[in-house]
């Protein structure tokens, strides 16, 4: 391993912590506060692994600037199903309404990366994982949301791979690090790239 600073991660996602803390990347946890919403009504047309990637730009650059010789790592995690874009729930209802959407179908989950120095971008990418959710009864819906609210309130998806959310899928196709909201293979080559670890 090679690195003389710690990078800043502009997020407060305990998941994302927990995978540069499994990998040994040295780090600041600095959360960005920008308006997502502002952000993507200036993204029309794009596709939601542009969005996801636009959102993780905007998030390292509003850290960058008040860290300008920093590397900034951002990261955003987007859900598409049915063609449908999906948010994070606003209330257990909502939260219930979108499981019940989900129910049968397949959830894209397109998580983007970025890595930021002042007001450069020094790189950006993405990666997408197909959800498989199988046929949830109703009573399964408030049993789960009974166990998981309101921690999947945080979560596009409403679930946590991490913890009851495999009860949620029949099968899932793309690696864990994109299904737990960031590409850390892809975080890892760019981060080899810039110097900060060894090759």
């Amino acid at each position: 391993m090679l690195q003389s600073e710690p990078i800043i991660l502009a997020s407060k996602s305990a998941s994302r912590r927990a995978m540069l803390d499994a990998a040994g990347i040295q780090y600041e946890a600095i959360p960005a506060d920008i308006d997502e919403r502002a952000v993507e009504e200036g993204l029309a047309g794009a596709t939601p692994a542009q969005i996801a990637e636009a959102l993780g730009v905007a998030k390292a650059a509003s850290v960058a600037e008040q860290h300008p010789t920093r590397l900034v790592l951002g990261s955003d995690s987007l859900v598409v199903c049915d063609g449908q874009r999906f948010d994070k729930p606003k209330s257990r209802e909502d939260a219930a309404a979108h499981l019940s959407f989900f129910s049968g179908k397949t959830i894209e989950l397109h998580s983007g990366a970025a890595l930021l120095r002042g007001h450069g971008c020094e790189w950006s990418g993405s990666a997408v994982a197909n959800l498989h959710v199988r046929t949830l009864s109703d009573d399964f819906i408030e049993t789960y949301l009974a166990a998981e609210w309101p921690e999947v309130s945080y979560c596009v998806g409403v679930f946590r791979i991490e913890a009851l959310g495999p009860h949620l899928f029949e099968h899932i196709d793309g690696d864990q690090f994109t299904v737990l909201g960031m590409p850390l293979l892809l975080v890892l080559e760019a981060l080899r790239e810039a110097g900060v670890l060894a090759r």
